[in-house]
């Protein structure tokens, strides 16, 4: 015989109420609303983003990448419109010990088939010197094309840590919008993923029920012991890119340890 649960001796301690179905529904009903909302609100901010204005640059300026100098025209591989990741970079450092966010939200795009269905080529951009970058490219195992734009100006070179789109038409090439810090997020879909999750990212600033438990620490930032003190040596928290096989730590030299 089936029974159904009383709510009233099935709650979790530090944890919100439990239902039966139709309260839970009722409630999601109501939250609803506000997420058709929100969506909504991303239309429309999509299409004041359509509308920004636009700078012309130079797409002659030279980038270095796996067949040395080319100009950032090539960059579009033929299509008008590009999305590029301006990755940060550390001179001298170990693979892992690159940013950690901008490692995150490489990882999550090896393959840009879709971009280029709907005509959108897409290229990783750094301020790393080339010598630097390739190995790193090779050992993390990305597929996408990586230039590196060290002593470009602005907009294809200067700070890195964003999302920036480009459009061309003919030879010249215009700047149409790039992003600002939470604003890479949309990089990474592991992101949206975990906010519709019961625990959330783990990240300390999210709003959650009093008495929640803690959940998983949020593993992309590896650059930290588990006292939080910033490192890249043996006590620091592998991501997992580095949970791979053969993926064990390398130093600046390109000599790989142990893995952690």
């Amino acid at each position: 015989m089936t029974t159904t649960p009383d709510p009233s001796t099935s709650a979790l301690p530090g944890r919100p109420p439990v239902v039966d179905i139709a309260t839970w529904r009722a409630a999601r009903e109501e939250l609803l609303v506000r997420e058709k909302a929100h969506t909504r609100e991303g239309d429309a901010i999509a299409a004041a983003r359509r509308r920004l204005p636009m700078v012309e640059f130079d797409g002659s300026v030279e980038v270095v990448g796996a067949d040395g100098p080319v100009p950032f025209l090539d960059l579009f591989q033929g299509r008008d419109e590009l999305v590029v990741y301006q990755h940060m970079w550390h001179d001298g450092a170990p693979h892992q010990g690159q940013c950690e966010g901008c490692t995150n939200a490489a990882w999550h795009l090896k393959d840009a088939v879709y971009l280029n269905a709907r005509g959108v080529s897409f290229a990783v951009l750094t301020t790393g010197r080339w010598e630097e970058v390739a190995p790193f490219v090779a050992f993390m195992g990305y597929t996408q094309p990586w230039y590196s734009v060290r002593d470009v100006p602005p907009p294809v070179g200067g700070d890195m840590g964003y999302v920036s789109c480009f459009l061309r038409d003919g030879d010249r090439t215009f700047l149409t919008y790039s992003t600002t810090g939470r604003g890479n997020e949309a990089f990474s879909a592991t992101f949206g993923l975990l906010d519709m999750t019961p625990y959330g990212r783990g990240e300390a600033w999210e709003d959650n029920p009093e008495g929640w438990p803690e959940g998983n620490k949020p593993c992309w930032y590896w650059r930290s012991d588990a006292d939080g003190n910033a490192t890249w040596g043996p006590t620091s928290r592998p991501v997992p890119q580095w949970t791979r096989p053969g993926a064990g730590p390398v130093d600046a030299l390109g000599r790989r340890g142990p893995h952690r």
